[in-house]
C-alpha cells in the first residue's frame, strides 16, 4: 500500500481522536482508577471499561524542568493514547547514558527538580545548590499536581513510579540522597545496591516520608496509580523483595485515612515469570520487554491486570513494538506502554526521528498504529472476553503465531503476528495463511484489519452451521487482525 495513503490515513485517525478527547472532557466526579469489578483482568476508569495503551517519554516529564509536558500530554491525546509513565525525581541519568538522545531523565544543568529543596551550599554536581532532605519543595509538588492535573483533562492515566533501582554508581551519585549532593550527611553508601533496602533506617525514613508526603499530595487525583519501583530484580533479590513490601505497606497505610484509594503496581521483571508470592495489595503485575506475552498466561489465574510497561531493545522498527501490543493485549494483558524516543528534551511533541543505535523506537507512525489498537478495544465487549485459544482447530504451518480473545459465540478477536517469517525474507513476501476455529451456529459479521493502516475489510458469516470454520486471510506481510461480531 502507498507509503503516503497510510501516513494521510494515520494523521485522520489521529486527529478524529484528539477532537473526541477534547470534546468529551470529563468533570463529573469519579473515584480512581480500579480494577474493574465483573472483570479484574481490566480496569475501570471514570465510568468505563478500560485498557490502557501508551507510548511514552523516558520518565522524565515532571523532575525535566527543561521538559514541555504540556505538549507532550497534547501530542499524547493527539494519538488517541491514554497512560503514561513518570519517575518522582530520586533516580536520574548522565547525559549521554544508554546512548539515548537529550534523554528527558538527564535535566540539563540546574534543570532537576525533585521532592527536596536546595539548599544554600553549592556544590550538587548537576548544577545549583545541594539538596535538604529535611525540607519539602513544593514548588516540585505544584508541578507534579499539575502534570497529573492536565493529563487528566486529556483522560490520559499517570503512572508514577516511586523509586527506580540503581544499575550502577554512575546514577547513584546524581541521585539527592547520595551524600555528597545533600546537607544532611545522609547516603554515605558506596555500594548502590544496597540503596532499596531495608539495612540502612536513615535511607529508609527518607524514602518513607517522601511516600506519605506524596500520597497525601496526590489523593484526590483519579487518573493515577503508583507503581512502588521501577525494575526491582538487579542486585540482592531477597533484600529488594522486602524493601518493596514494606513500601507497598507505607502506600497502603498512608491512604488508610484519606478519601481515595490508589491502584498500586509491582515491577516483576523482564520477560515472562511466574509470581509466586504476590502482595496481598498490590493490583497491578507489569513486566518489561514482554515478548511473547507468556507473563500474561502464567499469570492470569491471579485475576489481577497484568502490564508490559515498558519496551526497547529490539531495533527501531514500528514492527517490533506494534507486534508486542497486539500481541500482548489479545492475549489478556490489561495495558501496554511503548517506551517512545521521539520524545525528547527539544521535542516534546514527539517530533524527533529516532535514528539507528537509540535503545529502542517510537514516533507519530508508531503512535497511529497503537490508536488502532486503542480503537479495537474499544469496539469490542473486552471484559467479558477471556483468552480463547482453544477455538483454534488448525494452525498455519511456519513461524506465525495465532491468539484469540473472545466471549465465545458473541466477540472474537483474532491477531495472527507474522514478525518471524517476515523478517527472514526481508519483508518482501507477501503470504495469506489458511486455519480454521471452532465457532457456534449462526451469522456473523467480521473484517479484517490491517494493524499497520489501519485499513478494515469487512464480510460476512452467513449461516455457519457450528463447529469448523476455515479462514483464509487476505495478503499481507507483517501481521493481520480479525474482527468477528455474531448476530443477535
Amino acid at each position: 500500500m502507498n507509503e503516503n495513503f497510510i501516513r494521510l490515513n494515520n494523521r485522520l485517525i489521529i486527529a478524529f481522536a484528539y477532537c473526541f478527547l477534547l470534546l468529551s472532557g470529563c468533570t463529573k466526579y469519579f473515584a480512581p482508577i480500579s480494577l474493574h469489578p465483573e472483570n479484574p483482568h481490566y480496569f475501570l476508569f471514570r465510568g468505563k471499561p478500560t485498557v490502557l495503551i501508551g507510548s511514552t517519554e523516558h520518565y522524565g516529564a515532571v523532575m525535566n524542568l527543561g521538559f514541555d509536558y504540556v505538549k507532550y500530554l497534547d501530542a499524547l491525546a493527539l494519538s488517541g493514547l491514554n497512560v503514561t509513565r513518570t519517575f518522582t525525581g530520586i533516580y536520574l541519568e548522565p547525559q549521554g547514558a544508554f546512548g539515548i538522545s537529550n534523554n528527558t531523565l538527564a535535566p540539563g544543568k540546574e534543570r532537576l527538580i525533585c521532592p527536596w529543596a536546595r539548599s544554600n551550599q553549592p556544590g550538587y554536581p548537576g548544577g545549583g545548590n545541594k539538596f535538604n532532605l529535611s525540607e519539602w519543595d513544593e514548588a516540585y509538588f505544584t508541578r507534579l499536581k499539575d502534570f497529573i492535573s492536565e493529563a487528566g483533562k486529556r483522560n490520559i492515566i499517570v503512572e508514577l513510579d516511586l523509586f527506580s533501582n540503581f544499575y550502577d554508581t554512575m546514577q547513584w551519585k546524581l541521585s539527592p540522597l547520595y551524600c555528597t549532593n545533600n546537607i544532611n550527611n545522609i547516603g554515605n553508601i558506596l555500594d548502590q545496591k544496597e540503596i532499596l533496602s531495608l539495612r540502612h533506617p536513615e535511607i529508609l525514613k527518607i524514602g518513607d516520608d517522601m511516600v506519605r508526603k506524596i500520597i497525601t499530595e496526590l489523593n484526590s487525583f483519579d487518573n493515577l496509580y503508583y507503581e512502588i519501583c521501577n525494575e526491582p530484580y538487579f542486585g540482592d533479590l531477597m533484600a529488594l523483595k522486602a524493601w518493596e513490601k514494606h513500601m507497598t505497606g507505607v502506600v497502603v497505610e498512608a491512604e488508610k485515612g484519606l478519601p481515595n484509594k490508589h491502584l498500586i503496581s509491582n515491577n516483576i521483571g523482564n520477560g515472562s515469570l511466574k509470581i509466586q508470592d504476590p502482595v496481598a495489595d498490590v493490583s497491578i503485575f507489569n513486566f518489561h520487554y514482554c515478548k511473547p506475552p507468556l507473563a500474561v498466561e502464567m499469570n492470569f489465574a491471579l485475576n489481577k491486570a497484568i502490564g508490559d510497561n515498558e519496551t526497547g531493545f529490539d531495533g527501531i522498527d514500528n514492527i517490533s513494538y506494534r507486534t508486542e501490543a497486539w500481541d500482548f493485549l489479545v492475549a489478556g494483558g490489561a495495558l501496554f506502554n511503548n517506551l517512545d524516543y521521539s520524545f525528547t528534551t527539544d521535542n516534546e511533541d514527539g517530533s524527533y526521528i529516532v535514528a539507528p543505535g537509540q535503545p529502542g523506537g517510537g514516533g507519530t507512525s508508531l503512535r497511529g498504529q497503537l490508536f488502532t489498537l486503542a480503537t479495537i478495544f474499544r469496539e469490542i465487549d473486552f471484559v467479558n472476553m477471556k483468552p480463547s485459544n482453544s477455538i483454534i482447530e488448525e494452525n498455519f504451518d511456519g513461524p506465525a503465531t495465532l491468539r484469540v480473545l473472545a466471549k465465545e459465540g458473541s466477540q472474537y478477536l483474532l491477531y495472527l503476528n507474522n514478525i518471524k517469517s517476515s523478517r527472514a525474507d526481508g519483508f518482501l513476501t507477501e503470504y495469506s495463511k489458511k486455519f480454521a476455529i471452532s465457532l457456534p451456529q449462526g451469522d456473523y459479521k467480521a473484517e479484517w484489519i490491517n494493524p499497520l493502516t489501519g485499513f478494515r475489510d469487512s464480510f460476512l458469516i452467513a449461516g455457519h452451521h457450528g463447529g469448523t470454520l476455515i479462514l483464509k486471510t487476505p495478503s499481507f506481510r507483517e501481521d493481520i487482525a480479525l474482527k468477528i461480531i455474531g448476530n443477535k
